[in-house]
């Protein structure tokens, strides 16, 4: 094989684990989104982070953001300390979980409140959330815990998929 051949080979392999992560966070915010919407209706929260405090402004900025999540996921994935770790569909969506909660606990813990003291907000606006008090806190956890595991699901089935990893079926079928 000549070197040009070999090049241009590595190449689209890169190409196609950068789309592969890309699509792979886009698919998974967008079940973490519904989750977001649907659970504590974080949406126009998201958006006002970014200066558009709207539902389409938090759509938009959270899909972004998760895209970009998806090609990070992707780089980390790809390097030379993970060959042979993450070959299946079971280790992807292990690694996608583990991403999920690694940029979970980094927004939240990190990102979120110094956007928000940037911002000069106090804290989160009172209508988040249908329900008063104590409730509305813990719904609003919950759902960024469940959107996170959801995120971190989709993100590594889809990269698996995308890749071509092996199932635990094709798994049995070669041994």
């Amino acid at each position: 094989m000549s070197q040009g051949h070999t090049v241009s080979r590595v190449s689209a392999v890169t190409r196609y684990r950068w789309v592969a992560g890309g699509a792979s966070g886009l698919v998974a915010g967008v079940g973490m989104g519904v989750v977001f919407h649907a659970g504590a209706n974080l949406m126009p929260f998201i958006g006002a982070l970014y200066g558009w405090p709207s539902v389409l402004g938090g759509w938009v900025v959270h899909l972004l953001n998760s895209v970009l999540a998806g090609l990070l996921f992707a780089f980390v994935v790809s390097r030379p300390v993970f060959h042979g770790q993450i070959e299946s569909v079971g280790e992807s969506v292990a690694g996608g979980v583990v991403f999920a909660a690694a940029i979970g606990l980094l927004s939240t813990g990190f990102l979120l409140p110094v956007s928000m003291s940037a911002l000069g907000v106090q804290s989160f606006p009172e209508p988040l959330v249908p329900l008063p008090g104590m409730l509305g806190s813990v719904l609003v956890v919950a759902s960024v815990g469940v959107a996170h595991l959801v995120y971190g699901l989709l993100l590594g089935w889809t990269y698996a998929a995308a890749r071509g990893h092996r199932t635990p079926d094709s798994m049995a079928n070669e041994a």
